[in-house]
C-alpha cells in the first residue's frame, strides 16, 4: 500500500475526498489543500486516470528530520534511492514549507538534489541530471517544522491539464475546478444544461466528460505527455493498460438533452469547438454565437451554469453593475423552471443579480475567494 497525498485547490477537499473514496482509495482524511489517504498500486494508476479534481497525487517515500541543512542533507541520504531513481534516469526537486534554518525554497531542493547524487556518485560512480521541464522522476519535499515529508510525484504535469485545451479564453477556468462546479450542480445528463457565457467550452466539456463517464487521463495517455509513474523503476505496463482498458469500456455514449454553449466573441467560440473536438465530445455540445442579452432557454428546464467576468481579471476599469442586473432580469424572465449557478467574485456586483439565492457555496477560483450562487428559478 502507498501512502498518498492529493493536493487540490484550496475548497474542494471535501468534494476531492468524496471523490477519492469512490475511486477507491481507503483511509480518506481532507486537510488544507489536500487530501490524505491509501491506496495500492492499480488503484495509484486508476485514481491518476479518473480524478476530476485533484492536481497531484503524491506517493510518500519517507518523513524525516530537518532542523537545519546538515540534518536534511544526512536525512535524505539516509533514503535507499535505488528503488526510485536510477542514475540514467533524470529527476527535479520541488520544495514547499519552511521552518527558522530552512526557509528559502530553491537551497531546500538543492541540498536535496545534493544528498540524493552524491548517494548515486558513491554507488554508481555516475548520477542523474536535472530536468526541471520534464523529468523522469519529480520529488517533493514538504517541510512542516523540524520535520519533512518526502514524496515521489506520481502524476506529472499537473492534472487538470486534462492535454485536450490547448486554446483558452482571456480568463480561463483550470478544468479541475470547472469539473467541481458542474459536480456542485449535481447535474447528471437529465435535463438540459447551458452556459451562456462559455468562453474556450471548459464547463460544457468537463460536464459532459463527466455524464458519458469518460475518464479525463485518457487524454493524457493518448498524447506523449504521459504521466509520473510511467517513468519509475517498478512501473507496471501491463497493468496499466488493465487499468485504461477497462476505463475505455465503461464509457457511454448517449446524451438525451442539449448541452449548449454561447459566447459574443467568435475567436472564442472557435477554439471552444476546436477543445470540444479534441476532446472527442463536439457531436454532444451545440456552440451558438450569441450575446447575453439574446440568450434564450434551450429547453423548459434544466441548469444554466456560468462563470461572468468579475473584474478581477476582466474589465476591471468596467462598470459591470448594470450587466449583473441584465443577468438577473434574463434568468427572471426566461429562464422559468430553470436552476442557475454563477461563479462571482464580487459580492457588491453579486448584489445587481436582485435575485434571492437557494445557496452560495464558497470556492477559490485560484488566489480569488468566490461564492458560487445557486438561483431556483420558478
Amino acid at each position: 500500500m502507498f501512502d498518498c497525498f492529493a493536493t487540490v485547490a484550496r475548497g474542494l477537499e471535501e468534494l476531492a475526498a468524496q471523490e477519492l473514496e469512490q475511486l477507491g482509495a481507503e483511509g480518506v482524511e481532507p486537510g488544507f489543500c489536500g487530501v490524505k489517504f491509501r491506496c495500492d498500486r492499480k488503484h495509484l494508476y486508476h485514481i491518476n486516470l479518473w480524478t476530476r479534481l485533484c492536481f497531484r497525487i503524491l506517493v510518500t517515500v519517507a518523513h524525516v528530520p530537518c532542523r537545519n541543512s546538515d540534518t536534511l542533507y544526512r536525512s535524505i541520504q539516509g533514503i535507499d534511492w535505488e528503488q526510485y531513481l536510477t542514475p540514467e534516469k533524470t529527476l527535479a526537486v520541488k520544495a514547499t514549507g519552511k521552518n527558522d534554518r530552512l526557509n528559502h525554497s530553491h537551497f531546500t531542493a538543492l541540498q536535496v538534489k545534493n544528498a540524493i547524487v552524491d548517494q548515486q556518485q558513491d554507488r554508481f560512480g555516475e548520477r542523474s541530471d536535472v530536468d526541471t521541464e520534464i523529468p523522469d522522476v519529480q520529488i517533493n519535499i514538504h517541510i512542516n517544522d523540524s520535520n519533512a515529508t518526502v514524496s515521489l510525484d506520481s502524476s506529472g504535469s499537473s492534472l487538470h491539464r486534462r492535454g485536450y485545451r490547448p486554446a483558452m479564453g482571456t480568463a480561463p477556468l483550470k478544468e479541475s475546478l470547472a469539473a467541481a462546479l458542474v459536480q456542485l450542480t449535481e447535474w447528471s445528463g437529465e435535463v438540459a444544461l447551458l452556459d451562456p457565457m462559455c468562453g474556450s467550452g471548459t464547463l460544457p466539456i468537463e460536464g459532459v466528460l463527466k455524464t458519458l463517464n469518460i475518464a479525463p487521463g485518457l487524454f493524457r495517455d493518448e498524447s506523449s505527455q504521459g504521466f509520473g509513474f510511467q517513468t519509475w523503476p517498478n512501473y507496471d505496463e501491463a497493468l496499466w493498460q488493465s487499468v485504461v482498458e477497462a476505463a475505455k469500456k465503461q464509457q457511454r455514449s448517449e446524451l438525451a438533452v442539449p448541452v449548449v454553449g454561447c459566447d459574443r466573441d467568435l475567436d472564442i467560440l472557435a477554439h471552444a469547438r476546436n477543445n470540444a473536438d479534441n476532446s472527442g465530445v463536439s457531436d454532444y455540445i451545440e456552440f451558438n454565437y450569441t450575446d447575453f442579452a439574446e440568450i434564450e432557454a434551450p429547453s423548459d428546464s434544466g441548469i444554466l451554469i456560468c462563470n461572468p467576468p468579475y473584474g478581477e481579471r476582466l474589465g476591471q476599469s468596467e462598470n459591470l453593475a448594470p450587466f449583473y442586473k441584465l443577468m438577473g432580469d434574463i434568468l427572471k424572465q426566461r429562464f422559468q423552471g430553470w436552476t442557475a449557478y454563477i461563479l462571482s467574485g464580487n459580492k457588491a456586483l453579486t448584489k445587481c443579480i436582485g435575485l434571492r439565492t437557494a445557496r452560495k457555496i464558497p470556492i477559490y477560483n485560484g488566489s480569488i475567494p468566490c461564492q458560487f450562487l445557486k438561483y431556483e428559478m420558478y
